[in-house]
This record gives C-alpha cells, structure tokens and sequence, in this order.
C-alpha cells in the first residue's frame, strides 16, 4: 500500500518525512476559488474540510495506484472572523500583517483521508483542527524584508512557523504540525478510521 499526499507543500512533505514516512506526491490541481464559492453558507471549519475532501478526491481519480491512501490537506487563517488564504501578492500580505501584528487568529487545517483498494475507493474519513497563534508585533522594516523574502505569499495566513515567520509568531495553543500544514494525530486518527495503521509506512 502506498501513502499519497495531495499536496505541493514542501512543509507537509517535511513533516512526514520527518515522522517516518516518504510519501508519492501527487498535485490536486482543484480550482480552491470554485470549491469556495460553491459553499457560499459554509464555516470556515466546514470550508477547509470541504478544500482537503476535493483535494483528495480529484487525487483519487487521477491516480493510477491500486492500493493506497490518500492525505489532503488545507489550511487558513480565522481572524476577526475573516478567513484569510494565501495572500499572493506583497500588497495583501502587508495588509494581512497590519492586521496579525500584536493579534491572535485560529490556523484552521482540514484533513482527508480516502482509501484505496484494488483500484477503488474504499472507504473515507475527514476531519479538521484549529491551532490559536498568537503573533508578534514586528517593525515596518522586518514585515518589508519578510514580504520581499517571498515566503509569506504562498502560505495560509501570510506566515509560517518553520520559516522566516516564525521569529514574528510568540506561541500557538495547539498543535504545531497543524500550523505547518498537517497534524500527525489527527491524520493518525483518519487513517484508523479507514482502517489502516499508521505504521505500516514505516
């Protein structure tokens, strides 16, 4: 049985190689803008479990392998109750910093999980959690050179705390991995649901 992880991040392929696992990375491709607007009434907890299931799903049917399992994930920020994606461009994540600095926001990561037997799609379980951030207050001059860094463009919530962000982050109330991109417990608990043990990927 393989494990695939329906992701580009570089972050979540991290924090599963560092806790034992090699996964296939295999991209979604799913347009999140569609998928959005498509749950116009959704919680910000029902959209990012709603992003990681689609993920996984398009992943499924693209797949070639007979025998797997198949990780999504997606994450955002809940602040003020506004929920903030990647912001893309230098201009919205200095507003999204204006905004963080010296505040605490939620990261919200969904989790999917579909099995994969024999060729088809067996079984599924989906999930999600929330992490409190708790954020620094950081200089005009430190948000500048971190936004020309590049790295908060492409990241939920404008920062990350394995990265360059981490220096503006005081603390999290929860589960870091979560903050980086995917929670091993909870995705320990998904894959138990469809019935397979993490450590057969060891």
């Amino acid at each position: 049985m393989r494990f695939i992880l329906a992701s580009a991040s570089p972050a979540r392929l991290g924090v599963l190689r560092q806790a034992g696992i090699d996964p296939l990375v295999h991209v979604s491709g799913v347009d999140e803008d569609a998928v959005t607007a498509s749950l116009p009434g959704a919680s910000h907890q029902e959209l990012v479990t709603a992003l990681a299931r689609a993920k996984a799903q398009a992943v499924a049917e693209e797949s070639t392998e007979q025998n797997a399992v198949i990780v999504a994930c997606d994450s955002m920020l809940s602040l003020n109750g506004e929920i903030l994606g990647k912001p893309g461009t230098p201009e919205r994540a200095r507003q999204r910093w204006a905004a963080m600095a010296g505040n605490s926001g939620e990261l919200l990561t969904g989790h999917a999980v579909i099995l994969v037997e024999n060729g088809a799609v067996t079984k599924k379980a989906s999930d999600w959690e929330g992490t409190v951030v708790r954020f620094g207050k950081p200089s005009e001059a430190e948000i500048d050179a971190y936004i020309a860094s590049g790295e908060p463009l492409n990241v939920a919530g404008a920062f990350t705390i394995d990265g360059k962000g981490a220096w503006f982050v005081d603390g999290i109330d929860g589960n870091h991995g979560s903050v980086i991109g995917i929670s091993l417990p909870l995705t320990r608990r998904l894959l138990a649901e469809v019935g397979v043990s993490v450590t057969t990927f060891w």
